[in-house]
């Protein structure tokens, strides 16, 4: 019967052993959970005032990469919105803002100056160094976060790392997720069961189609 086992657990990081699972069905969930769980990432940047001597595509690719806290049970990825709009709606995308005032002295601007629309769609850290601002430099702009997946673009990856090691008994291997912080590691390997399980049925279905041709 295949099981899996919870072997170590903490916010960060968890690794679970997997029993009786084929390894092509245990790779595929380990690339899932690398980059097939939905997570939010500022897709969408405009710089309505940027006086810092990094360039907008500079600061548009900082904040790109500042991983986010994804709450999956509130909002759908665009594609599956029922808005189908480009812009987006309140269900799939959130808005923050940044309005860095001019300055005495030279300070650094964080991401605890990214201030959310949403009370859980936010920055997983408060010290991520975003551009230095000099005396009578502003930066003001607004962003928009959607959900998207790693295999879009890396920006998207829910885990830091996703390994799979074999153990000594045959069949038998241990999954190990490292969390961006956009979701908790349990999060991860959850979705990703439920993602491989979405999957594997729409492949039946297929063949199914084909084999009725």
């Amino acid at each position: 019967m295949p099981s899996l086992e919870v072997i170590s657990q903490d916010k960060q990081t968890m690794s679970v052993k997997l029993k009786g699972v084929p390894l092509q069905y245990a790779n595929a969930l380990r690339r899932i959970c690398l980059n097939g769980v939905p997570v939010f990432a500022i897709d969408t940047v405009d710089i309505i005032e940027n006086s810092s001597v990094l360039a907008d595509e500079g600061v548009a690719h900082r904040l790109g990469m500042i991983p986010i806290h994804t709450d999956l049970s509130r909002f759908v990825e665009p594609s599956k919105c029922e808005c189908k709009s480009e812009s987006g709606c309140s269900n799939c995308r959130v808005m923050l803002t940044i309005d860095a005032e001019e300055g005495d002295t030279t300070r650094t601007i964080t991401s605890t100056e990214l201030k959310s629309e949403d009370e859980v769609v936010k920055p997983t850290s408060d010290k991520i160094p975003i551009v230095a601002l000099a005396p009578g430099q502003r930066l003001k702009i607004e962003v928009y976060a959607r959900l998207g997946r790693g295999t879009e673009h890396a920006k998207w990856n829910a885990s830091n790392i996703s390994t799979l090691t074999h153990t000594d008994k045959e069949g038998e291997y241990v999954l190990t997720v490292e969390s961006t912080g956009a979701l908790s590691p349990q999060q991860i390997i959850l979705s990703g069961v439920d993602e491989l399980s979405s999957r594997l049925e729409e492949f039946k279905e297929i063949l199914v189609e084909i084999k009725t041709q």
